[in-house]
């Protein structure tokens, strides 16, 4: 398959998982309250996106696999200054996203305090089946909103990866403005801040 590049919209339906009664929404402080006084914990299957409390899907097989292979796959490529983490929280100003892989500047230690922020974010790597519509929607729209630079969908479903770049930021539909599809064949140029270190075979990420 040939890379083809295309700017992008969020489906019709990617509004879908916002509820139509009345809620309560959470800000991303009063989401950290709640962790301190034990009213979630990290074995909850929740995370904060957009304000809303969201259930993550459980991951099958396949999902954890990609997971792993992604990630070791990255941290053979990543220069000093930068480090690999899988399903960890980021914070932004309106979410806490748990993506299945990120790459983040600096050390472990450096976060010992708090959760990376998106400028401290090279890339995030969502691994989709079952959960593609949220990964392609609500996910790609929390990571445009903050301004990641570069957010990659492992698709299981297509057996392809998702290569979205040039993120609006705030906008009343945030979204990112380019998108490559790279098929198994392919090989995904990994950046980070716009310096290529090398790059990553489709295949060779797929189950």
């Amino acid at each position: 398959m040939t890379a083809t590049s295309q700017p992008i919209s969020p489906p019709a339906e990617s509004d879908a998982s916002v509820p139509t009664v009345p809620i309560f929404r959470l800000t991303v402080a009063q989401y950290h309250a709640m962790a301190r006084a034990g009213i979630l914990n990290e074995d909850d299957p929740v995370e904060l996106l957009e304000g809303w409390l969201v259930q993550k899907m459980t991951k099958n097989r396949p999902h954890s696999l990609v997971t792993g292979l992604v990630g070791e796959a990255l941290r053979r490529l990543l220069p000093a200054g930068w480090y690999v983490d899988s399903q960890e929280p980021i914070t932004t100003a309106e979410s806490e996203p748990e993506p299945d892989v990120i790459v983040v500047r600096g050390q472990r230690r450096d976060y010992q305090d708090r959760h990376p922020g998106p400028q401290e974010v090279a890339l995030v790597v969502e691994v989709a089946d079952s959960s593609l519509r949220d990964d392609q929607g609500l996910k790609k729209a929390v990571y445009a909103r903050a301004g990641i630079a570069v957010y990659w969908i492992a698709n299981l479903v297509d057996r392809q990866f998702e290569v979205y770049t040039e993120p609006s930021g705030p906008a009343d539909r945030p979204d990112y403005q380019q998108c490559r599809i790279y098929g198994p064949s392919e090989a995904i140029p990994v950046a980070l801040d716009s310096v290529e270190v090398g790059s990553l075979t489709v295949g060779e990420l797929l189950p």
